[in-house]
């Protein structure tokens, strides 16, 4: 007897929520279903999915930035396929591999002058994991420093550098020696470095929860101030690099030069998880010193022929493709036309980000009827708004996004690179009428709010 994927997919197609209700995280079946979003997808092309009945959906979300090329690349497909059928050595361990070395030049193009050495690994927060060991190990320091609202993944390292206390709450004791500060904050930051006791100060260029953007003189400073103090800069472009930005690298909005820079999910390509810290060749030759301190830090996957191969195919698509510029152009003329928006309609604050990494934030609005329907949400559960808008967006436009982070009022758009015009028009044309009917009171978008208010209600009573 054969086995065959297609067939177990085909047999199974509509059994996944039982599946899982019955041997994984049934919580997440529940949210699923609670906001309407339990569908069955049976494709995925590029910047599209499609359920069993055909229907189209503009994927905003792209698997929180994997795939920023779009979903089955055939390039990808291709490169893999040829990888599995050459029969190469793979994983010898007492060896080093061709696509990895590979891999790394072609990334080293893209990075600052300064960074000279790659090491990979599977996952973003493996990264982050690989930059805490490295800095203390260079430094000689113990003390870790990081942003407020800041996220870099959810192992016990980088948990510990995790400023969202709803992924902390119940995990502790964390990582000793690590301390929040507030993004953007430069005063901040030279106190908590002004001890010269800090190994490194790790932060998003741009914030991935709530897409908070720095002013323009932070990231500039923040290398000045940590040369000053022998610290170490990180930047965490697990999710802001690969061209989400509009350019290869955030970093490249402000010309700086950290010393590590941490990245996964779009290298990935969508198929096989691939992370990586850039590094200075003084922090590699420092963790790296001797023969037999060779494998001192390592991860058995981490070099892998086939995550190695999805990796270089991702990086030829940015270049063949244009995508980072088409991330620029397409997503800024997003951006702007959606603040436009605000001036339509008092539950918009406004559009902030940079290329494709987009912020959309509500407001309590000055018009009573309006403000008593808002402060209804609020007292439910804080953020609870932006569900009024993402659930519409996904059952009338088909169209999947998220919102920004627990108890904001903020919707995140993180989509695939290759977004079209039409599809531009589509975003803009959908939120249009998704916040328009925010502001018809009483409507039937208000009886969605008020079932949402009753869920969040009787969750908090639940607890």
């Amino acid at each position: 007897m054969t086995f065959s994927i297609a067939e177990l997919f085909t047999q199974h197609s509509t059994d996944k929520f039982d599946l899982h209700e019955q041997h994984l995280n049934n919580q997440m079946v529940r949210m699923l279903k609670t906001i309407g979003y339990d569908r069955h997808y049976k494709r995925a092309v590029g910047q599209y999915l499609y359920d069993q009945s055909g229907t189209e959906y503009l994927d905003l979300l792209s698997g929180f930035g994997v795939f920023a090329i779009g979903r089955n690349h055939p390039t990808v497909i291709n490169a893999l396929k040829e990888t599995l059928t050459l029969e190469l050595p793979n994983l010898v361990q007492l060896d080093v591999s061709v696509l990895s070395g590979l891999l790394a030049k072609e990334l080293l193009k893209t990075t600052p002058e300064n960074i000279d050495k790659m090491f990979f690994c599977n996952s973003g927060t493996e990264a982050l994991e690989a930059a805490i060991k490295f800095a203390r190990y260079t430094t000689k320091r113990e003390n870790i420093v990081f942003c407020e609202h800041g996220y870099h993944g959810l192992t016990m390292g980088a948990l510990s550098l995790c400023g969202e206390e709803i992924f902390r709450e119940g995990f502790g004791p964390l990582l000793p020696g690590c301390k929040a500060i507030p993004f953007n904050d430069l005063e901040a930051l030279e106190k908590a470095l002004s001890n010269n006791d800090v190994a490194a100060f790790i932060v998003e260029p741009i914030q991935g929860k709530g897409v908070n953007v720095p002013d323009d003189n932070y990231l500039p400073e923040v290398e000045r101030l940590c040369k000053k103090y022998g610290t170490l800069f990180v930047a965490d472009e697990v999710q802001t690099g690969i061209g989400r930005t509009g350019k290869f690298w955030a970093i490249d909005h402000w010309n700086v030069k950290p010393d590590m820079i941490c990245m996964a999910k779009a290298l990935s390509g969508g198929f096989v998880p691939v992370g990586a810290v850039a590094m200075t060749q003084k922090i590699m030759d420092t963790v790296f010193n001797r023969m037999d301190r060779a494998v001192v830090h390592g991860s058995t996957f981490g070099k892998n022929n086939l995550a190695m191969a999805a990796g270089l195919a991702t990086l030829h698509v940015m270049e063949e493709e244009k995508l980072v510029e088409n991330s620029l152009k397409v997503g800024t003329d997003i951006i702007n036309s959606l603040q436009a928006l605000s001036e339509k309609y008092e539950f918009l604050k406004g559009v902030r980000g940079k290329g494709m990494m987009i912020a959309i934030e509500f407001q309590s609005p000055k018009s009573l009827r309006l403000k008593a329907a808002w402060a209804m949400l609020e007292a439910a559960n804080k953020g609870l708004f932006c569900q009024m808008i993402t659930i519409p967006l996904f059952k009338e436009h088909h169209i999947l996004t998220q919102v920004a982070g627990h108890g904001m009022n903020v919707i995140k758009l993180l989509p695939p690179l290759n977004l079209t015009q039409k599809d531009r028009d589509h975003i803009v044309s959908s939120f249009d009428k998704a916040i328009a009917d925010t502001h018809q009171i009483p409507g039937s978008i208000w009886e969605l709010g008020k079932n949402l208010a009753g869920h969040a209600l009787k969750s908090k009573k639940s607890r």
